[in-house]
């Protein structure tokens, strides 16, 4: 039986149906074409590559990328309501390589009889493993296929290198206050498919409080504002009066947008100790505070302060590290959500530190030079002279012993041979480790170059 291109009847399309009531407010106003799309303005303006390949009807395989709603499939639908092509949508949570034969059959048919390229849409596309992503390569490599993948993770940690080198990454990015606010007032006077029926009115804070807590989402926004409307009912003069309060209520907390797997994790830790580094104590605690309410492992977070107090603070506050350690202790000790305090001091502390990345800089250095061949034969007066036979081996002979010489020093050869001379430990002149710096010069003078 030869396939027959359908097109799907959308939700929105049936105006007098009784089911379109019982669909929610998010779904019902999502955009039917480009014109009523809100938002992404720097891939979907005017003249921007991916509105015209749309318009022209001239795709190639994309990736679209970015949180949750903020027009991902909403665009892959409207590409379905444009293209010539036939389209295809499965979802990768509850699809396998069974449907995906499927889809590949139905194109081929498809190119076959018709001579029509078939568009997949392919939602949450990071799901897929890899040999469901490899069975789609050879038909998208043929151009039998046309792939659409969705993603709330970074394709290039997600999606296979051969299916990413055949497509074009689009980034999503959160909408707007702006946007947010123009979407929810489109639902608010939409009589055919928003909340145009309901004689609304919305108190200009509860606006702001709403889109706020959206956070970019405009599922969320409309979600909340849907609730919010529903479940008010009408005053005297018929009049759903919509307050601050009454959007709190039906907003409640957000879901933070977090997956512990994905490049969330790695943006949000990325971020903290940037800004530790940066010593900005203020973004330092939100991003603390955004890793603990997502629900991070707060064994994690303590682990990247002490690495951090000895890689970004080191020696010019040697008390950083003994902080962190003991912020790691007390997270054991006294658990959540008590030990958000520590680990808050913590944090604090770190930013507030000078710094210096002389530490990680002394460390990577001499293993440079250890990986490169710098292994010479270790000095006979440094060798262990503490087994019989060492001293007629020459072990330790003429070892100068420090607390012997005035000011428990002395200028000796601790290299091997063919390092001597070499530096590694490199001091700043940042809080304690300028103390360092100029005992060092005092100790070493020009016998390590400490002439700076």
């Amino acid at each position: 039986m030869l396939l027959k291109r359908v097109r799907e009847v959308d939700l929105w399309d049936m105006a007098n149906n009784k089911r379109t009531r019982e669909v929610p407010l998010a779904f019902r106003m999502r955009p039917r074409n480009l014109d009523e799309f809100i938002g992404q303005e720097h891939i979907l303006g005017e003249g921007k590559i991916l509105r015209r390949a749309i318009l022209s009807d001239r795709l190639g395989s994309l990736i679209f990328y970015g949180p949750p709603g903020t027009g991902k499939t909403t665009l892959a639908r409207i590409i379905a309501n444009t293209t010539k092509s036939g389209f295809e949508s499965i979802n990768a949570v509850t699809s396998g390589v069974a449907e995906i034969r499927e889809v590949i059959r139905k194109a081929k048919e498809r190119e076959k009889y018709y001579g029509e390229r078939t568009v997949l849409f392919i939602d949450e596309i990071h799901r897929f493993n890899k040999a469901q992503q490899d069975a789609l390569l050879p038909e998208v490599e043929a151009g039998t296929l046309v792939l659409i993948g969705a993603t709330t993770e970074n394709p290039y940690f997600e999606v296979n290198a051969p299916l990413l080198s055949r497509s074009r990454i689009f980034e999503f990015k959160p909408l707007s206050e702006k946007n947010i606010k123009e979407i929810v007032k489109r639902a608010l006077t939409d009589k055919e498919r928003g909340l145009g029926e309901y004689n609304v009115e919305l108190a200009e804070d509860a606006l702001s409080h709403l889109v706020t807590m959206a956070a970019g989402d405009a599922r969320a926004a409309l979600n909340g504002l849907e609730l919010a409307v529903l479940t008010t009912p009408p005053d005297d003069n018929g009049v759903r009066r919509i307050t601050v309060e009454i959007i709190e209520q039906s907003m409640q907390k957000k879901a933070l947008v977090y997956d512990k797997e994905g490049d969330n994790h790695y943006d949000t830790i990325s971020a903290f100790i940037k800004s530790i580094r940066g010593s900005d104590p203020d973004a330092a605690v939100y991003y603390l505070a955004r890793m603990l309410e997502a629900g991070e492992d707060p064994r994690f977070v303590a682990r990247r302060l002490i690495v951090h107090a000895a890689e970004d603070i080191g020696l010019a506050d040697p008390m950083a590290l003994n902080v962190a350690v003991s912020a790691f202790h007390a997270l054991e000790f006294v658990g959540m959500p008590e030990a958000r305090l520590p680990l808050a001091e913590a944090t604090l502390y770190l930013a507030c530190a000078p710094k210096s990345n002389a530490v990680i800089k002394a460390i990577d250095n001499a293993l440079a030079t250890v990986r490169k061949g710098g292994n010479g034969p270790i000095p006979q007066h440094l060798r262990d002279a503490h087994y019989a036979g060492a001293k007629e081996l020459g072990r330790g002979k003429y070892y100068k012993y420090p607390h012997d010489y005035p000011g428990h020093f002395v200028v000796e050869e601790y290299l091997p041979e063919n390092l001597k001379g070499q530096r590694f430990y490199e001091p700043s002149e940042e809080g304690a480790e300028n103390q360092i710096k100029k005992r060092l010069r005092e100790l070493w003078g020009k016998v390590k170059n400490f002439t700076k």
